[in-house]
């Protein structure tokens, strides 16, 4: 296969891959605030073209390597929460979400300020490789947890739904023995094979996917569909502390990038980044999106295919732009079944198990170091496992952060490495 077609086939997977990560999150995000199709429609279309245009940029002028820049899955658990919960609580939801809006400008502006004055000195130290473990252990599990959902059909009903289940094993398994069992070209191009051979085996066995609405531009340019501007306090606290907390995606992103690309990430790539990062996540609360942040599972991407020149990279990120800004290949696109996007994210996501235990590669285990990890990681999985609605009963700051898993796991990991000397305790 020669350079310029192994290029192109690498821009193709790579917009399958922005694809299956991006498609999801506007439909849960929607059915969360109760949005019609036309507004969905629109949605999933400004999302295609922002996030192509969110990579372009980080690849050009950002941290300039192949880390795909999309809607931070921490921001995405914690919109989900303050719906639920607030929803709970009996707080309008066009409240919940102008405020969530107004909270992502302000969390945006803090943002980009750490990235001007060069904060990310102190965040480095601030996130231990403890830190950035129980970070990369918890994402995977709220990922993973999603996906799992979708790929037993229980995004369409309350049960699991036989034949979405047992297509969606065939394709982990399929993903699977392409990655770690074949050499070459077809290893290398193992989740666009999945995509594909998904989604037809879908259409025949399962039938047609569900219709969405052709995207009209006057639905993509418009603001505040979540909700009018609103002045929530809890929320809006909420906002600016999961803002700073998601520079942790940054960190552990562009750190995990090191050892596959064999070169130190300078001052300057992480102060851009930040900067840029800040920048989308202020665009995102007028245009109804959930905030960005370079994926840390771009790095289980390279590492899956193995192809990782940055050229494959920002051809798939203007694939993605024009994909959203055509009305009628965005609504095409739409119809993915959720479940085939779910299963190969399934497999790509496993790599953040292995970047996790990379951050603490090794450190001696023995039971302090074990409570170090264990204590923060089972209390985030112990409060992602929580009825939103048992939280109804805090008050809107406590519910807003205390009813997430990732937020709590990841400030009390911070907080203890912060205040405790494990270094110097008795051994």
């Amino acid at each position: 296969m020669s350079k310029n077609t192994t290029t192109v086939f690498a821009a193709i997977q790579w917009l399958g891959f922005m694809f299956a990560n991006t498609v999801v999150i506007p439909l849960s995000v929607g059915a969360a605030f109760h949005l019609s199709s036309v507004e969905l429609s629109g949605a999933m279309a400004r999302s295609f073209i922002i996030t192509g245009l969110a990579c372009l940029i980080q690849g050009w002028i950002g941290h300039r390597m192949p880390l795909m820049e999309g809607q931070s899955g921490l921001w995405w658990g914690v919109l989900l929460n303050l719906a639920a919960t607030g929803a709970a609580a009996g707080i309008n939801l066009s409240q919940i979400g102008g405020s969530i809006a107004i909270g992502m400008m302000l969390g945006g502006t803090s943002l980009m300020v750490a990235g001007a004055f060069g904060l990310h000195r102190f965040l480095n130290r601030l996130f231990t490789p403890i830190v950035m473990a129980v970070l990369l252990l918890l994402l995977g599990a709220q990922l993973i947890d999603i996906f799992f959902q979708g790929m037993m059909g229980l995004n369409q009903a309350h049960v699991i739904q036989p034949k979405v289940a047992l297509l969606s094993i065939f394709l982990v398994l399929l993903v699977t023995f392409l990655t770690i069992g074949v050499r070459g070209v077809i290893s290398n191009f193992s989740i666009l094979i999945g995509i594909a051979v998904g989604w037809i085996l879908y259409v025949i066995w399962i039938g047609s996917t569900t219709t969405v609405a052709l995207p009209q531009w006057s639905e993509i340019t418009r603001l505040f569909v979540w909700g009018k501007p609103a002045y929530q306090a809890g929320i809006l606290i909420a906002c600016v502390i999961t803002a700073l907390i998601n520079t942790t995606n940054t960190i552990a992103t562009l750190r995990a990038a090191e050892p596959v690309f064999n070169q130190r990430v300078t001052d300057g790539a992480y102060r851009r980044s930040l900067l840029l990062s800040g920048f989308y996540t202020i665009i995102s609360g007028p245009l109804a999106l959930v905030a960005y942040a370079p994926y840390t599972s771009s790095i289980g991407f390279l590492r899956t295919t193995r192809i990782l020149s940055r050229a494959p990279f920002m051809l798939g990120a203007a694939m993605f732009v024009v994909l959203g800004s055509v009305p009628h290949l965005s609504a095409w696109f739409a119809t993915l079944p959720v479940s085939v996007g779910d299963s190969v994210l399934f497999v790509a996501y496993l790599q953040l198990f292995g970047s996790a235990l990379h951050n603490i590669q090794g450190m001696e285990f023995n039971f302090r170091t074990i409570f170090r990890l264990a204590l923060p990681v089972l209390a985030g999985l112990a409060v992602l496992a929580t009825p939103k609605d048992a939280f109804s009963s805090l008050p809107a700051v406590a519910q807003s952060i205390l009813g997430n898993g990732m937020l709590v796991g990841i400030l009390l990991a911070t907080i203890m490495e912060a205040v405790i000397p494990w270094d110097r305790l008795p051994t």
